[in-house]
């Protein structure tokens, strides 16, 4: 298992960065992990498409969700009925958001493998022979960031980061209150933390990993929120598109100027 993951993940990794490594100004191993980020983030491009754009209608359909959850709140069957028929219903698969970050976890490992072993004297052995080997990887980026230690003030980027992409998320959430509903005030106040936590969280791993992997991890976060954004505002458009058809056909059904005139 360990061969396999070196070949599909762990080598092809090392080698693009020891190919953008060789080909940016100065060897800056900086440059080449912002490089090397934007070219992984495009590859997985598909993958986070689809996971941002399910969180997106998994949200949206929120509302609805509790509802069902409070009307069937005495019954564990029925209500597990009604959620299936109205993720069906809104062609929704609950788990469609997690799949993609899952796959993408090899990756994540991989990466990670390749800075703290690449960054650190490591063996650049897995080469391919068609790539130039240097000698060493210079840790040095701008002349004075060692990216093979920690860094705390990569750290707390990351973690800016996080908590922007995170506020984004929140931010878009619609509002969800039903009388005499208290879960919903519950799962508020988690969001509300999560979105302080993680954050936190990642300031603290931060100040473990590699320079390197930090500012991977800051880089990702970042193109992560914009592409996040991006969507948002697609999504939302065609949204209010089909909102605008959808009002545009009951004025032009007959049966609806009918009443009309009726009334």
């Amino acid at each position: 298992m360990g061969s396999i993951f070196t070949t599909i993940f762990y080598q092809p990794i090392l080698n693009l960065l020891v190919f953008v490594y060789n080909i940016v100004p100065g060897n800056d191993i900086g440059i080449a992990i912002v490089v090397m980020t934007i070219v992984i983030k495009a590859i997985l491009l598909p993958l986070s498409k689809k996971s941002i754009e399910s969180q997106k209608s998994l949200q949206e359909l929120q509302p609805k969700v509790d509802e069902v959850k409070k009307k069937y709140a005495d019954n564990k069957e029925e209500m597990g009925r009604k959620m299936m028929e109205l993720y069906a219903k809104h062609k929704i698969n609950p788990l469609s958001s997690c799949l993609p970050l899952l796959i993408q976890l090899p990756f994540l490992w991989a990466v990670f493998r390749v800075f703290r072993n690449g960054l650190t004297n490591g063996s650049l052995d897995l080469v391919y022979p068609f790539i130039s080997k240097p000698e060493a990887l210079d840790p040095i980026s701008f002349g004075f960031l060692n990216l093979s230690e920690p860094n705390i003030v990569l750290a707390i980027l990351a973690g800016l980061a996080q908590f922007l992409q995170a506020r984004m998320m929140t931010r878009k959430k619609p509002a969800v209150k039903t009388p005499g509903a208290k879960d919903e005030d519950m799962a508020a106040a988690i969001n509300k933390q999560m979105l302080y936590f993680m954050p936190v969280l990642t300031v603290i791993i931060g100040i473990s990993l590699p320079g390197g992997l930090t500012l991977y991890w800051l880089i990702t976060t970042l193109l992560t929120a914009l592409q996040q954004e991006f969507i948002f505002k697609k999504m939302n458009k065609k949204n209010d598109n089909d909102h605008e058809d959808d009002n545009k056909d009951q004025k032009d059904d007959p049966k609806v100027i009918e009443g009309e005139v009726l009334n």
